[in-house]
């Protein structure tokens, strides 16, 4: 089992399968792009799949393939069908923008992968398209639906983003009504490739429920696993949940077990702060992969104790965007 400093179990593995997006969203990157990584520097299929092996070994029992958008990596149902058949690894998962994971459901959930998170920011077309710079809303939806109708566990996750979708908010939480979804509410974090900074939001996971509750005053609170980020809700009456994570606000540091790994091999062990160090020469140039797990038990014994501490180690961390460090 991989513990920290702070005697957290570090169960969970986000792994990072790509920088690249086919979006666009105004609150994650400028609208030009950002300066994507060599494809000479991401991790191969046959690393990535080491890595998940040896960090299962290590006592990680859940993983979580993120991107950029993880399915415009081609080979990507490689990794997950050899994930499948990892023993040890009781929960894979994804997390898309839902944009190309329509030809892969059926297989998925033959695999067992039916643990998905959206990334959905508005229901409304236009909205959709001033805030993601792109014109995918109906396939979006058309997959969100299809998924839904396959019976997968789907989490969508909307980041309230003021000026741009809060009158979305009600739309998005009526999906809940008719569906058994979850709507999960997050906190705006200024991970936007440097092309907006600020250091309060109004938005914040209170007023977020506030103004649910101004709607539905019915709502009651279920419980939540410890390490988990969202504090979660049923409204009385709807099929579905909705969750709030304070993202910004960060209530959640205290338990935490995740471990962040780049598409580029850095090791991140805190979302709020920069890598620790980068394993791409360990995997590549070590065969046994002893260096990798010396790596990853040393790098978890720097951690701090929260996001805030961490940020204030590394100045300039919100410079990043979301995409080139995995979500």
């Amino acid at each position: 089992m991989l513990v920290d400093n702070h005697n957290r179990a570090i169960n969970y593995l986000r792994l990072a399968v790509t920088d690249r997006c086919n979006l666009r969203c105004n609150y994650c990157m400028p609208e030009e792009g950002i300066e994507f990584a060599k494809r000479d520097d991401l991790l191969t299929m046959e690393e990535l799949c080491k890595i998940s092996s040896i960090l299962v070994e290590q006592g990680i029992d859940k993983i979580r393939l993120t991107g950029g958008e993880p399915f415009v990596r081609k080979d990507l149902m490689v990794l997950i069908r050899y994930l499948a058949g990892l023993e040890g690894l009781k929960t894979i998962s994804v997390t898309t923008n839902n944009t190309v994971i329509g030809p892969y459901l059926d297989e998925l959930k033959e695999l067992g992968v039916t643990d998905v998170n959206v990334s959905l920011d508005a229901i409304n077309e236009s909205a959709f398209q001033r805030i993601t710079r792109r014109d995918q809303h109906q396939l979006v939806m058309d997959n969100l639906m299809a998924m839904i109708a396959k019976g997968f566990n789907i989490r969508v996750n909307c980041i309230a983003l003021e000026g741009q979708n809060i009158e979305e908010i009600i739309p998005m939480l009526d999906l809940t009504r008719e569906h058994n979804v979850s709507v999960r509410f997050l906190e705006e974090m200024p991970f936007n490739g440097g092309s907006k900074s600020f250091n309060t939001i109004k938005w914040n996971y209170k007023k977020i429920f506030d103004h649910i509750q101004s709607f539905y005053p019915d709502i009651e609170e279920i419980p939540s696993e410890k390490t988990s980020t969202s504090i979660n809700y049923r409204i009385k009456g709807f099929r579905g949940t909705f969750g709030l994570i304070p993202s910004f606000t960060r209530t959640f540091c205290g338990s935490c077990n995740r471990l962040r790994i780049s598409a580029t091999g850095d090791v991140i062990t805190c979302l709020y702060g920069k890598p620790r160090l980068n394993i791409r020469e360990f995997i590549r140039l070590d065969s046994s992969g002893e260096a990798f797990r010396e790596s990853i038990v040393d790098a978890l014994q720097t951690r701090s104790a929260t996001g805030f501490e961490e940020q204030e180690m590394y100045d300039g961390v919100f410079e990043n965007s979301m995409t080139s460090i995995g979500g």
